[in-house]
């Protein structure tokens, strides 16, 4: 191990030789340092710069071309939708006038059937009411006879004994014998 440190230490003592050494004047060197290290970068590195440039270029056309397309194709759907979206408006406007008037026509229809019907509920009410005197009178007109007939029956009952009760059958058959011969 010792012989590695010694090899680095010597190599910090070597004198400098007239070939080749560090001049520590910056002045003097930079400028030539820099020249040789960016003649050898253009040199070398220009063909590699270049085809790193003109790869970014084409991608940046061809971005540039894609968003041309997809921007006419964007537009072109907008001329698309703005069109469908007037002819839906046209026809929502159709829709909308037909529908008014087919609303008003409901309207009037509605009305009209609602005057028809209230005219038949009206004369189903005035029927009923005739129907409903006439059955009021039939049923008077039974109780007034059959209290009459009560009443007549009675006053017969009451007068009449049996001989005059008699005569009156006897005399009444007479009547329905003679009307037989007639017929």
């Amino acid at each position: 191990m010792k012989n590695i440190t010694d090899s680095f230490v010597c190599l910090g003592y070597w004198p400098s030789a007239g070939s080749f050494g560090f001049n520590t004047d910056i002045l003097a060197t930079n400028p030539i340092n820099l020249s040789v290290v960016l003649g050898v970068l253009i040199f070398f590195g220009k063909g590699v710069l270049s085809d790193l440039l003109d790869n970014r270029k084409q991608r940046i056309l061809k971005a540039i071309r894609n968003s041309e397309e997809l921007r006419e194709g964007a537009i072109e759907q907008l001329e698309k939708a703005r069109a469908r979206l007037r002819k839906v408006e046209m026809e929502a406007d159709r829709f909308r006038v037909n529908g008014y008037s087919e609303i008003e026509r409901d309207k009037v229809n509605l009305i009209n059937s609602l005057y028809t019907t209230l005219e038949q509920l009206e004369n189903n009410k005035n029927e009923t009411i005739h129907f409903e005197q006439q059955r009021a009178i039939n049923q008077v007109r039974q109780r007034v006879f059959q209290q009459a007939l009560q009443g007549a029956l009675g006053t017969l009952n009451s007068c009449l004994n049996n001989e005059l009760h008699l005569r009156t059958i006897s005399a009444n058959i007479g009547m329905f014998e003679a009307m037989k011969e007639i017929k």
